[in-house]
């Protein structure tokens, strides 16, 4: 990106809270008392300013839109599960090359009550806020591309571990969003609500199926039951240890687009990641043997990577998906579009850091037979640590 364009994103971009209205941005700085640091006034002064126009675009969609939305009956939905850098946007990317199912573009997941309304008209103008590539890796980035569902509850909610960004003196309050546990029933009740909303909303815009994508999701699996008893779940882990590292960076990366507060030190990132990496996880083998037999794929990262269309082919044939030789062609011409892709490249782990992870994460460790003492991170496979 050109120098002087991230100067002006870092500074001025509103972030996460694009597409909030009035009451959301309001409700947002309630929540956090105000506390937006002077360094980070412009962004603030920017958000102030998209949220008025939000709130009067809102409101119109609400009232032309809502008998429409009312009577829509979302199809089972696909739900891609795993922690943050271990694959999931590849693997969203390689089944939603089948056009016979759809999902959320990032326009309609930062712009969750106006997209029906503005995304034809707006998106392209809009993208001007939108750095080229994602910030944590050379995975490219426009509003057209598949995104995560948790973007738009987070925005219509504020129910969501993704506001910590933004707020990082208040993250040990929005942690808990990483699995609801010990959460008001209230705000789960609100949470399910503006969830469902939205998918009616996608379900009516496309008529389809619809794959979704959002790694806090991955703690959540009895709450999605509860919505969606016939949903199917595909679980995607990798190397704990490369998971943690490459977080890391993702979130420092990350960071200077989002902020309202100060940042803290890597060691208290790297302290935060495990924690909640060990939250997610205790979670999801707690309420994986929830889900029905029949609605339920795990895969490795590694695998992915070594055999796309073998994996892919594995996910339709245990899910019961549509014929898989129908989208064969389409996925091939996608793998050869990135081909060129290369993975971020993290300093391989001391034996004993390793350990200590291991110690940490040992349900996982054990669940997938990673080993403990070797290091897997530099290895450079074709596609990409999406």
């Amino acid at each position: 990106m050109h120098s002087w364009r991230r100067r002006l994103l870092t500074l001025l971009g509103p972030g996460l809270c694009s597409g909030m209205t009035l009451g959301d941005w309001l409700s947002l700085l309630l929540e956090n008392r105000f506390a937006v640091d002077p360094p980070y006034w412009p962004r603030a002064a920017t958000i102030s300013a998209c949220s008025l126009v939000n709130s009067l675009v809102a409101a119109f969609e609400s009232a032309f839109y809502a008998l429409k939305i009312c009577s829509v009956q979302v199809k089972p939905p696909i739900f891609i599960l795993g922690f943050p850098r271990s694959g999931t946007t590849h693997l969203h990317n390689l089944l939603t090359v089948d056009q016979r199912f759809a999902c959320p573009n990032l326009y309609q997941v930062y712009f969750p009550r106006t997209f029906l309304s503005t995304e034809r008209a707006l998106s392209r103008a809009a993208s001007f806020f939108l750095p080229r590539q994602r910030p944590q890796d050379n995975v490219k980035h426009n509003f057209q591309a598949p995104a995560e569902d948790e973007w738009a509850t987070c925005i219509t909610t504020r129910c969501s571990p993704y506001v910590s960004p933004a707020f990082r003196r208040h993250e040990d309050y929005y942690i808990r969003y990483w699995t609801f546990r010990g959460v008001a029933p209230g705000k789960i009740v609100r949470w399910k609500a503006a969830l469902v909303t939205f998918l009616k909303k996608l379900t009516w815009k496309y008529d389809r199926p619809l794959i979704l994508k959002s790694p806090p999701h991955t703690g959540r699996i009895s709450l999605l039951l509860d919505l969606f008893p016939a949903a199917r779940f595909i679980h995607i882990h990798r190397d704990p240890c490369a998971v943690i590292q490459s977080n890391i960076g993702g979130r420092l990366a990350v960071g200077p687009y989002m902020r309202l507060q100060r940042d803290y030190s890597v060691e208290a990132h790297e302290r935060r990641i495990l924690q909640y990496y060990k939250d997610v996880y205790d979670a999801f083998f707690d309420e994986q043997p929830r889900i029905p037999d029949g609605q339920f794929h795990e895969l490795g990262y590694e695998d992915l990577v070594n055999d796309p269309l073998g994996e892919v082919r594995k996910v339709y044939e245990r899910l019961r998906l549509p014929l898989f030789e129908e989208v064969e062609p389409d996925l091939r011409k996608y793998l050869e579009s990135v081909e060129t892709y290369r993975k971020n490249r993290h300093a391989e782990l001391p034996p004993a850091r390793r350990r200590e992870i291991a110690r940490f994460c040992q349900r996982s460790f054990e669940a997938w037979g990673y080993p403990i003492e070797e290091a897997s991170m530099c290895s450079a496979p074709r596609s990409g640590e999406w």
